[in-house]
């Protein structure tokens, strides 16, 4: 049989994806061993790697030859709609990643590294005044990386195009407007209501009980162990090391119970989705989440949606009793469900309710939009962000600990687009949820018995399996029959904090 040139063609390309899959692969191992378990006196020898690794798979993602096969292989009209896609989302990121001068990503790797290591240690010590060159550099590189782009006139649009295509500044910010007006009020009431008991969530919970627990609780909801592993780190995280290694992280509180457990809920979820990828995407450009906003929104339906309503209670407090009988003993079931659901203006964005966590990225999303619009200096944003929480959420944090420094992001990033993903992703959530329960009546029934198979199996056919094949709005609509809308999300808000609370909202 004689091989024609497009199968030779697809070949070489598909070797290529392969190797740029295992180059992103091994950086990614780097940094998941630095934000676990490297010795602190190896932070610049890592930078250092981790910067070359950066700039040879760059380098090797953008050469003449691959962009010859993109090329050729996007006149061909003979590929499947599936190649086709696959060569339309190369094709882009190769022709945005050939902008970048592999000097400046280089550079920008090797800063990020060494602004992560120096945050490691500025947080616990309050030293915000060290952090300020760091992030005076990640904001020139942040602009200079939307220099290399100036069909957007306005460098957020390009950093929330990177991460959730298609949405735009103004179109976030109408999304955050009619979340802002409906949130406000329902906030107010919320937290002027009895507020339930909590004061067995800050007993003595021992670590390595907390994380048998949780990891009790992803098994069921299907997270692959035999593909994955859950260890320590500072600011939790999920990282895809390889086509079938798939990793999340967790951080524990003896005295709060909530902690490791609704932060490994949350990283299960983003875990889930890469785990139920399409095995013929993997190794492609579609062998990924599609986007923030979606990525987001499973993390949230598994810690929320799922993890704190009525049915999860009703299925794990008899197990979470058993493992902590003395520490329980007082407590109901109601209580439990009650005090994991509590509604309290707070400081830290990661620790927040489901009602005032918007308002938290929110803050972000403006101070993120004005210093890259020059309004905004780095060397006064601890005071505008507690400025800013002040107007926006009532509080002051007493140090810049739970101010400016609580987040990684701007510290082992770019900053612009960093946040708004979360509230897309929460106002998905819902909407995915609402989708999967007209299909699957009976879901919170399914819950309460500790049977995640009907929900599990509806997003990984609806969500999970399709990687990136369609765009962000196309999978929305193919999954939920209709566009993105606030409406699923303030409706189960509602819903769930009024009947709580015994208000109306």
């Amino acid at each position: 049989m004689t091989t024609t040139r497009t199968e030779t063609a697809w070949a070489e390309v598909q070797q290529r994806w392969q190797e740029l899959a295992d180059l992103g692969g091994i950086g990614s191992l780097l940094g998941w061993d630095q934000s676990t378990y490297l010795p602190a006196g190896a932070a610049a020898g890592r930078a250092r790697q981790r910067a070359l690794l950066s700039r040879l798979r760059h380098e090797r993602a953008t050469d003449s030859t691959y962009g010859r096969l993109l090329e050729e292989l996007s006149d061909r009209d003979d590929l499947t709609p599936v190649q086709a896609r696959m060569v339309a989302v190369a094709r882009k990121d190769f022709e945005e990643a050939t902008r970048f001068p592999s000097e400046f990503v280089a550079e920008f790797s090797r800063h990020t590294g060494e602004s992560y290591a120096a945050w490691a240690e500025a947080r616990p010590a309050n030293d915000f005044a060290r952090m300020v060159p760091y992030l005076e550099k990640t904001l020139d590189l942040s602009l200079q990386a939307a220099s290399y782009f100036p069909e957007f006139s306005d460098p957020l649009d390009y950093f929330i195009d990177q991460s959730d295509e298609g949405m735009t500044a103004a179109q976030v910010g109408e999304v955050f407007a009619q979340l802002r007006a409906a949130l406000v009020p329902m906030v107010e009431a919320v937290t002027g209501a009895t507020p339930p008991r909590t004061d067995f969530l800050h007993r003595h919970y021992p670590g390595q009980e907390q994380l048998k627990f949780g990891e009790s609780v992803i098994r069921d909801y299907g997270y692959d162990f035999t593909r994955g592993r859950q260890d320590l780190t500072h600011h939790p995280f999920m990282i895809r090391l390889g086509a079938q290694d798939v990793r999340i992280t967790t951080r524990v509180k003896e005295d709060d119970l909530s902690e490791a457990l609704y932060s490994t809920l949350h990283e299960s979820g983003h875990a889930m989705y890469e785990q139920g990828i399409s095995e013929e995407l993997l190794a492609t450009p579609l062998g990924g989440g599609v986007s923030a906003g979606v990525h987001e929104s499973q993390s949230r339906l598994w810690e929320n949606l799922v993890g704190r309503s009525r049915a999860f209670w009703a299925a794990y407090f008899g197990p979470l009793r058993d493992a902590f009988p003395e520490q329980l003993a007082d407590v109901t079931e109601e209580e439990m469900h009650r005090a994991v659901n509590t509604v309290a203006r707070s400081l830290i964005r990661t620790d927040a309710d489901e009602l005032t966590y918007n308002l938290h990225v929110i803050t972000r999303f403006e101070l993120e939009r004005d210093l890259l619009a020059g309004r905004l200096a780095v060397r006064d944003l601890a005071d505008a962000w507690h400025a800013a929480y002040e107007q926006n959420l009532g509080l002051r944090a007493p140090s810049d600990v739970d101010g400016v420094l609580q987040d990684v992001h701007w510290y082992f990033g770019s900053i612009g687009g960093a946040f708004q993903g979360y509230t897309l992703g929460n106002v998905l959530s819902a909407q995915f949820y609402a989708a999967a329960e007209r299909a699957n009546p009976g879901l919170a029934e399914d819950i309460a018995r500790a049977d995640f198979h009907r929900l599990h199996g509806w997003l990984r056919e609806n969500v999970y399996a399709h990687g990136r094949r369609y765009t962000p709005n196309e999978l929305v609509e193919r999954a939920t029959g209709q566009a993105l809308t606030v409406e699923p999300y303030l409706k189960y808000l509602r819903g769930k904090y009024g009947e709580l609370y015994g208000v109306t909202l």
